[in-house]
């Protein structure tokens, strides 16, 4: 099956398909998460309690109640990876799609189409696995810290291709 725009276009769109086929993985995630949680929910809080129980007496100091507010903020968490995958996916496509709509080079569309998908799938990657570490670290801000590593380049590379990509949009609105 061949594209059916026109040929001078197909060399951009050859290079958005990688960043576009991660935009997608990232919204097919999303929409998993969301089926997973509205049948398993029950099953992943059990989850999380499990984890906080393990580390009982040594992390909360035996007080079952400590884990209670890390337990609520971990399943919120978890719904935070859901809704950023689907924003951000979103975004993404929407982001790659200017860029071919501004006559972006092969080039620069490749890089910044992959920048916006690996991004979105990242940072939504870091708020689920965010969301189970915590119960056993006794602290979302504890499993936040353990997982920047993942979340401050996903994150960043995500705004600085999109900011790119307003650059790229700008000039092309005062180009001649």
């Amino acid at each position: 099956m061949t594209l059916a725009l026109a040929p001078e276009w197909r060399p951009e769109i050859r290079a958005a398909l990688p960043g576009l086929t991660l935009a997608v993985v990232t919204l097919l995630f999303g929409f998993a998460l969301g089926i997973v949680f509205g049948l398993n929910e029950d099953a992943i809080k059990s989850r999380f309690s499990a984890s906080a129980a393990a580390v009982e007496a040594t992390v909360y100091h035996g007080d079952p109640s400590a884990a209670k507010p890390v337990l609520e903020k971990s399943w919120s968490y978890a719904q935070r990876a859901h809704l950023h995958a689907g924003g951000l996916g979103t975004t993404a496509i929407a982001l790659i799609v200017t860029l071919l709509l501004v006559g972006t080079a092969p080039g620069p569309t490749r890089v910044l189409s992959i920048a916006l998908g690996i991004g979105g799938l990242g940072y939504s990657l870091f708020w689920l696995w965010a969301a189970f570490r915590a119960p056993g670290l006794g602290s979302t801000g504890a499993a936040k810290e353990s997982l920047a590593w993942l979340a401050m380049p996903s994150s960043g590379i995500f705004v600085v291709a999109t900011a790119v990509v307003a650059m790229l949009s700008l000039r092309a609105t005062f180009r001649r």
